[in-house]
């Protein structure tokens, strides 16, 4: 049967299309990832896992005790949860984004670790399932010994949030049928929280102290590189701000410096008891600048052996 050529085009189309319909094209989950650093090598090693809410969070709470780790030659990720892209009183959307994620590519070059930005609007994270299934991979793709994370009564929504899904991770790392494209822990890691200074409906307890005095100008130096936020001030900047910092690399440096050595030399003296714990009289009253963490009651239970061993910075820690 003979056909007119104009039908023949409009079958051959329509085919196209119904093909186009039936190919498989991956989801669109809005969860783009920037990275540095593979998955590390089964080499013994311990491996830890930050969640920050913000870029910034896991390099304040926790940059001395990872690159304590790092120099030990252990596997250190954080992850930022959200892009960071509203924390900023002059700019916001993409660029700032952006520029956030340099900063803490910056910082974890200098503190010896990997570091991952997701791609979610800053002040909108939410505890979704879909969100718990990313944090569940990424312990899973690192295969975490220890995992960290913000307590979830913080007074940020992300913060509280980051608590939350990384709390509703803690059991499913091991679920073999939730995200079967990752394979599940064999052993559940530790959680434990950041410190911070809220009170209710519970305080944060220093289970583990670290004296970070042998970083802190490394640590120092990674929170020079967070720009936008040390000098410029973040969402809760201001122009009077800026006219207080000094504008030359060194002035600012030390203007940091003296800043945040005070933070970090005030949760040395409030943790005090927990350093003379761990690393005896002498050297726990000595500590000059700490951070602390909270062993999370979900998770796995470690031993004050097993936090030695996870902790290896204390006088009878075990020595590889």
């Amino acid at each position: 049967m003979n056909r007119h050529p104009r039908f023949v085009l409009l079958a051959c189309v329509g085919l196209a299309l119904a093909g186009v319909l039936f190919i498989e094209v991956p989801a669109l989950s809005g969860k783009q990832e920037h990275a540095t650093g593979a998955t590390p090598p089964d080499d013994g090693k311990l491996r830890i896992i930050g969640f920050g809410a913000h870029p910034d969070d896991n390099e304040f709470r926790a940059g001395g005790v990872a690159a304590m780790w790092a120099e030990q030659g252990h596997h250190v990720k954080f992850v930022s949860v959200t892009n960071g892209d509203i924390g900023h009183f002059q700019m916001a959307g993409g660029p700032l984004a952006q520029r956030r994620t340099r900063e803490v590519e910056r910082a974890a070059e200098i503190l010896g670790i990997a570091t991952q930005v997701l791609d979610i609007h800053d002040g909108e994270l939410m505890p979704t399932l879909e969100n718990r299934r990313t944090i569940t991979r990424l312990i899973r793709e690192w295969k975490a010994d220890i995992v960290m994370a913000h307590r979830p009564n913080d007074y940020h929504p992300d913060h509280r949030y980051t608590g939350v899904l990384v709390q509703d991770a803690a059991f499913m790392v091991t679920v073999p049928f939730i995200c079967p494209d990752t394979k599940p822990l064999e052993r559940n890691p530790i959680f434990v929280y950041y410190s911070d200074g809220f009170q209710r409906p519970n305080p944060f307890t220093a289970d583990v102290a670290v004296a970070i005095d042998e970083v802190f100008q490394k640590k120092i130096d990674a929170v020079d590189a967070l720009v936008s936020q040390v000098y410029e001030g973040g969402a809760l900047g201001s122009e009077e701000q800026l006219r207080q910092v000094p504008t030359d690399p060194a002035g600012r440096r030390a203007w940091a410096e003296e800043r945040h050595g005070n933070r970090y030399a005030r949760d040395a003296n409030r943790f005090r008891e927990s350093l003379i714990r761990w690393y005896g009289p002498e050297r726990g009253r000595q500590a000059k600048y700490a951070e602390a963490f909270e062993v999370c009651e979900y998770g796995r239970q470690p031993s004050e052996e097993e936090l030695k061993r996870l902790f290896p910075f204390f006088p009878d820690s075990p020595k590889e």
